[in-house]
């Protein structure tokens, strides 16, 4: 991005001072007077200026950190951060002692700009390992796979360039609900007359209007707004009213016709509002939290128009400039603006808020982990603030600048601005086309196909049930014609998915979502018929004192610590039990119930009389099984199947292998 002196690049101010050495070359040529001055340009943020010395300097055989520094700096601020690369590594390998850790930051990004993954990737393990608590270098660590999680993101928009583009700048597009995109423009022809800012040797900015065509892509040729919005100075980032006709926008500090300046000596940015009244925009208002010492800019105005958003680097920021709120409270009044927090803001560069009519915010930053320079991220609107921000992918974003990013929900229509290759300009706005939804939180997904065990055919009109935890149904869904299902599920939770059909023995699986994003759990279900249950009694003999659940090859019934309630899982094969009791009139078993060693004798008695109880009247109301075909006996803790006797350590699995029921043939 060429013109990001507007965007908050020169709020990394630099304590800068003259050059701590001996400004000669190694033929002893004196640069006092030269270096002074790019000194002085480069204070002033005429970094173009400044560089043609540091420049001259550099080539002729001079070197030391302040001017690597420097030199490389002034490609890096003025967005080309190609060039700025052979200058930081410069600085990196001949001077890596008491290297600013900031530098490391500005080379990796730098080497994301010519597409140098894997070597920025190594030069923020430094990064890490100079920073530690910094949320950019921690951003890393957590999210190393970040290329694999773009491409992912990747492919959601279809881009298409726009011949409202200039050989200067054009980006900050708005909907200004007229049917029209208001973006800013330094399109201004070059003359003697014209203003030329000393950042990039390029005309001031102005707004400007264009009609969407019919294909709702394009854009008309453009026109400057009319009225007193525009001025000498630079005017960019507006956001309109739902009517239209108020605008709040960014400018240099121009008051009242006053220029006004830091403590410093920089002219700022500023919030401007501005009324639309007889077709000219007039009654120009400063934003009463605004000041001549730090910037407010790039506006976004919530749908109902009571919350603002903003960028700035006002006291409380956390980075170089954060994105602020602030409520609108009418009459010119506006409440304390509150800074959005760490799920967004970084050390880095936030910018560019774009608060979507569904309450998503878009926003550009060099902070959170992305391809290069500015991507832009996309997170969405939680109960207290928002959620974690999420890289938009490609072809939005690029490795180089990628900002000023506005949708229309509804036409899923789109523009932003870039300065990648290929373009007319220094910066360029792009029209888009959404065509898939984008990642905006950790899914995963559960499906697969229900099935006839023996027969392999597919089992339609199954019912599955997805549990939580605690066995409490989340959803259900029904197996389509081909025995497909299909689950959404959160990131690093467990489920549990019973399927159930008439005539079919009910099954359930436990699984645990791990933390890959969208990935897919193939879990199928082979359903074996009632008739199976006939099957394995018939060809399995079964005499009186089996254990009924080995011969039905039943999962063990478990019960939980203290607990002699049926579980979910238990209820599974509680049924198989009905069922063969079903089928078969003249069965008789005896449930036997089982506890672990833990708690007292008694204790233990007590517990598994309760739990023998518990399956019994399952049984007999849920299976409407006659009393008389069914008895219990509850023996505690007296017949253990493993070592886990009183005092002997066992884990968690090995105490509850005797927590069991037994369901005993009798006749």
């Amino acid at each position: 991005m060429k013109n990001c002196n507007l965007f908050f690049l020169f709020n990394n101010l630099l304590l800068l001072c003259l050059l701590l050495f001996s400004p000669k070359d190694v033929n002893g040529q004196d640069y006092s007077k030269q270096l002074t001055k790019a000194n002085e340009n480069f204070e002033a943020f005429a970094y173009i200026d400044a560089r043609a010395i540091y420049l001259d300097v550099a080539q002729r055989g001079f070197s030391a950190p302040d001017l690597y520094q420097k030199l490389a700096d002034s490609f890096y601020f003025t967005g080309d951060l190609e060039a700025s690369v052979e200058w930081y590594e410069k600085l990196i390998q001949t001077y890596p002692e008491n290297l600013n850790p900031e530098y490391l930051f500005k080379y990796a990004q730098s080497l994301k700009s010519v597409e140098r993954y894997a070597e920025s990737d190594k030069v923020m393990d430094q990064f890490y390992l100079l920073t530690g608590t910094d949320k950019r270098a921690k951003s890393f660590i957590n999210k190393r796979d970040y290329l694999d999680f773009i491409e992912l993101q990747s492919g959601k928009f279809d881009i298409f360039p726009l011949s409202i583009n200039s050989e200067n700048s054009e980006y900050a597009p708005s909907f200004n609900n007229q049917n029209q995109i208001v973006f800013a423009s330094s399109r201004t022809k070059k003359t003697n007359n014209s203003k030329i800012h000393g950042w990039n040797r390029m005309p001031f900015l102005d707004l400007f209007s264009s009609n969407i065509k019919k294909d709702t892509i394009s854009l008309d040729e453009p026109i400057k707004l009319k009225g007193k919005i525009n001025t000498k100075f630079h005017e960019s980032s507006t956001s309109f009213s739902k009517d239209g006709k108020t605008v709040y926008f960014s400018r240099n500090n121009f008051t009242n016709n006053k220029i006004g300046t830091s403590k410093k000596g920089v002219v700022l940015l500023k919030l401007y509002s501005a009324n639309f009244i007889d077709g000219k925009w007039t009654n120009i208002q400063e934003l009463p939290f605004c000041s001549d010492n730090y910037s407010v800019s790039h506006p976004s105005l919530s749908l109902d128009g009571k919350k603002l958003y903003f960028a700035s680097d006002m006291p409380g920021t956390i980075g170089k400039s954060d994105l602020f709120v602030v409520d609108v409270l009418g009459n010119g009044k506006f409440g304390k603006p509150k800074n959005l927090g760490e799920n967004i803001n970084t050390e880095g560069r936030e910018t560019f808020p774009y608060i979507s009519n569904t309450g998503n915010l878009y926003f550009s930053s060099d902070g959170h982990v992305g391809l290069g320079g500015l991507d832009v991220f996309v997170t969405v609107p939680e109960e207290v603030g928002f959620s974690e921000a999420f890289n938009v992918g490609k072809p939005i974003n690029s490795p180089k600048d990628d900002f000023t990013f506005v949708l229309n929900e509804d036409t899923r229509i789109g523009y932003f601005a870039s300065n990648r290759k290929g373009g007319k300009g220094n910066d360029d706005i792009y029209s888009f086309k959404q065509t898939k939804e984008l990642i905006t939180s950790c899914k995963q997904y559960i499906e697969g196909t229900v099935y006839n065990k023996i027969t392999n055919q597919s089992l339609p009109n199954a019912r599955l049930e997805l549990l939580d935890v605690n066995q409490n149904l989340i959803t259900e869904i029904i197996s389509n014609s081909l025995g497909n299902y299909r689950f959404e599920v959160e990131c690093n939770t467990e489920y549990t998915v019973k399927v159930t059909l008439d005539q079919f023995i009910p099954e359930e699986l436990t699984i645990a979502a791990n933390d890959t994003f969208e990935f897919t759990h193939d879990v199928s279900f082979p359903l074996a018929a009632l008739g199976s249950v006939k099957s394995l009694l018939t060809l399995v003999p079964v005499n009186i004192g089996d254990d009924l659940s080995k011969t039905l090859q039943l999962n063990p019934i478990h019960f939980g610590l203290d607990d002699s309630s049926i579980t979910k899982n238990a209820e599974v094969e509680l049924q198989k039990i009905i069922s063969a009791m079903n089928l078969y009139p003249e069965l008789k078993i005896e449930v036997r119930s089982h506890t672990d060693s833990r708690s007292s004798y008694w204790y233990n008695k007590r517990l598994s009389v309760k739990r023998m109880r518990a399956t019994v009247k399952y049984i007999i109301q849920e299976g409407n099984i006659n009393w008389r075909r069914i008895r219990g006996k509850a023996y505690g803790e007296r017949r253990l199947i493993n070592h886990c006797v009183d005092d002997v350590p066992c884990t968690e699995e090995e105490h509850q292998e005797n927590r069991r029921s037994e369901f005993i043939v009798r006749k």
